[in-house]
């Protein structure tokens, strides 16, 4: 599963500090614009409290988690979509992810130089999605003139697209990203094939002071931030990414120690982290006991046959079956004994389509 999730956002908001909590990969930091230039890339592992719960229930010898991609990108300045700072090259980093994660500056300091010299998180939000807007109309612009000639044949294909290009364009000009259209089963597949940036699902991660940790929404800013992304229907998180950089390199009872300090039940990082997997569209199948308890990565809408070749090549080909439980039965009966005696383990075929939460064995016979 190779989708990543990019960090955006101006210089000096605290995009490489949070990429390197996330990943501890040690990606570069300044407080100087672009100190990023090359995308750094980082696995991390998805927080999952299912898979402590199964591995008490049903013990294995080892527990793996699922992981994804995280991209952090050099920060975008007012008129990137013209050349300004690293332009393209950045822009094309950040048609390259699946999604995107906006980080927006929501604490003060003076010793933190800001590109524009004032916090104001909702003119950084547009300054940023205004770029990708441009870029996006620049993109579309060229595209069209390309499909209107071929449209005028008897090309379905560029008629098509032309109808969808013909739909975005005013939006775009509006100010307005993609994301905002509905499209159906037919358009989609184009807008896909266009690597729009406003197309992308996004994140919007208020950056706050650590004095803000245990109640986000009591910053001033967080608030604005907060209320923006609803008007878009997105979702809005607060994170203080100087502590949680922090909290990464604490061994684990320092690290309680510091949450219990700071009255915070978890690391802002696991929220983040889970809402920019679910943001991809990704969920969790668990398969359990004997070597290994693992939890795999899943495209939302996969049935169980792909979901088998996750796991091998093989067990796709030779499907024959999955035996599944919900999580949340064995969570309840507390035994595949009981789950069982209570007809919760159920046989599904080729067309069953997997849900968040199965604990699945795949039967294949190859």
């Amino acid at each position: 599963m190779s989708l990543t999730a990019g960090i955006v956002g101006l210089p000096n908001v605290g995009k490489s500090t949070l990429f390197n909590a996330i990943t501890n990969a040690g990606a570069e930091m300044a407080n100087y614009p672009f100190a990023t230039i090359d995308p750094n890339v980082g696995m991390v592992e998805v927080p999952d409290n299912r898979l402590d719960r199964i591995q008490e229930l049903i013990p294995a010898k080892k527990v793996v988690p699922t992981t994804f991609e995280f991209t952090d990108i050099a920060g975008i300045v007012k008129g990137a979509s013209k050349g300004e700072g690293l332009g393209n090259k950045f822009l094309e980093n950040i048609r390259q992810v699946d999604a995107i994660v906006h980080v927006v500056r929501a604490f003060d300091d003076d010793n933190i130089t800001h590109v524009s010299g004032k916090i104001d998180p909702i003119d950084d939000i547009e300054t940023i999605n205004l770029e990708l807007g441009l870029a996006d109309l620049d993109a579309v612009d060229k595209r069209l003139a390309k499909v209107q000639r071929a449209a005028k044949g008897n090309d379905k294909e560029a008629k098509a697209e032309l109808a969808v290009l013909e739909k975005i364009k005013p939006v775009l000009e509006a100010g307005k990203g993609v994301r905002s259209i509905d499209f159906d089963e037919d358009e989609q597949p184009i807008v896909k094939g266009l690597f729009l940036l406003t197309s992308k699902p996004v994140l919007y991660v208020a950056n706050i002071a650590e004095d803000d940790m245990a109640d986000p929404e009591g910053s001033k800013y967080f608030k604005l931030i907060q209320d923006y992304a609803a008007k878009e229907g997105a979702e809005a998180i607060g994170v203080a990414a100087e502590a949680e950089e922090e909290i990464a390199e604490l061994d684990a009872d320092e690290k309680k120690d510091f949450l219990e300090a700071e009255g915070v039940e978890e690391p802002g990082l696991n929220r983040l982290i889970r809402a920019s997997y679910h943001l991809l569209g990704l969920q969790t199948f668990f398969t359990a006991g004997g070597k290994e308890t693992r939890a795999w990565t899943f495209k939302e809408g996969t049935k169980a046959p792909q979901a088998a070749g996750i796991i091998h090549s093989d067990f796709e080909r030779g499907f024959i079956r999955a035996e599944v439980m919900a999580f949340d039965a064995l969570d309840e009966l507390e035994s595949e004994a009981k789950v069982k005696e209570a007809g919760k383990l159920r046989v599904e075929g080729k067309d069953y389509v997997m849900q968040d939460g199965d604990i699945v064995e795949f039967r294949f016979n190859v």
